[in-house]
């Protein structure tokens, strides 16, 4: 399913809270639909949202949101269902690589730049450039000139390409950044560790709540980790503390998605058989 170059752009949803009903339907559509063949019927997407505990009024409201926002289509086949925007489908691929292929640097990697002077009168994109860019992981140097790792470089374009901000910013590729202090002094100045931490504890900590069976383990599994492999950069070791908890994290998600997919998978195509 190619996406057509006419349609609007669908943007991550970076205001839906992990657990909420918006969240746990997008994270929902994003795993299964592709895999279904882009379309499910209206009733097999309300019984599978039921199995994640959305009760089924509150699941139809969200699917009508997700209409509005242009993640869904309608389309009747055999019954009344929906099918995935071909819009939709780059901003999922990039969530597949950032959520199972999480990448972490090491002190070697290169970095990539991204300066820019955005005019009073596009200040609204100012503000969206800068939100976007704190989602995809990148720290904030100064205001104006931001800092992310090297292989962010395309997604940094993207953003700038999607808010039409490109012809105000100019990126650049960079090696080791030299900072009057030490590195790790730098990443605290530009990154916001403490939160990051908190984040990466309160991923782990939840995983003792997640349900007994692994259709709904496995999506409200990958619905709590989905938004730290793009808020945590995977900083090189010399700019983080020892104790960091992202490895940690990393692991604990890798180990319970491998034992959860496949009968995950397997209990959505006997729903929707």
């Amino acid at each position: 399913m190619s996406p057509d170059p006419a349609a609007p752009v669908v943007l991550d949803d970076i205001d839906a809270r992990p657990g909420s009903t918006a969240s746990l339907l997008r994270t929902l559509i994003g795993l299964y639909l592709r895999p279904l063949g882009g379309w499910i019927s209206a009733a097999d997407l309300v019984a599978l949202a039921a199995d994640l505990g959305i009760p089924a009024a509150p699941a139809r409201t969200g699917i009508a949101r997700l209409k509005q926002k242009g993640l869904l289509l309608p389309e009747h086949r055999d019954a009344v269902g929906y099918r995935l925007s071909p819009a939709a489908v780059p901003m999922l691929e990039r969530g597949d690589r950032r959520i199972f292929r999480m990448q972490e640097m090491t002190d070697d990697d290169p970095w990539c730049l991204v300066s820019f002077s955005i005019p009073e009168s596009a200040r609204s994109v100012r503000h969206q450039l800068r939100r976007r860019l704190q989602w995809i992981g990148a720290g904030v140097v100064s205001p104006a000139l931001w800092i992310c790792p090297g292989h962010l470089r395309a997604e940094a374009e993207q953003i700038l390409d999607e808010l039409g901000a490109r012809r105000w910013a100019t990126l650049f590729d960079a090696s080791a950044p030299a900072p009057a202090g030490t590195l790790a002094e730098a990443a605290a100045a530009w990154w916001d560790l403490d939160a990051l931490r908190g984040e990466h504890e309160a991923f782990q900590a939840s995983l003792a709540a997640l349900p007994d069976a692994p259709f709904p383990a496995y999506v409200h599994l990958i619905d709590r980790w989905r938004v730290l492999p793009y808020t945590d950069p995977g900083l090189p070791p010399a700019m983080l503390p020892a104790d960091w908890p992202g490895g940690r994290s990393f692991e604990a998600f890798a180990r319970l998605s491998a034992a959860w997919a496949a009968p995950a998978l397997a209990h959505v195509r006997a729903v929707t058989a």
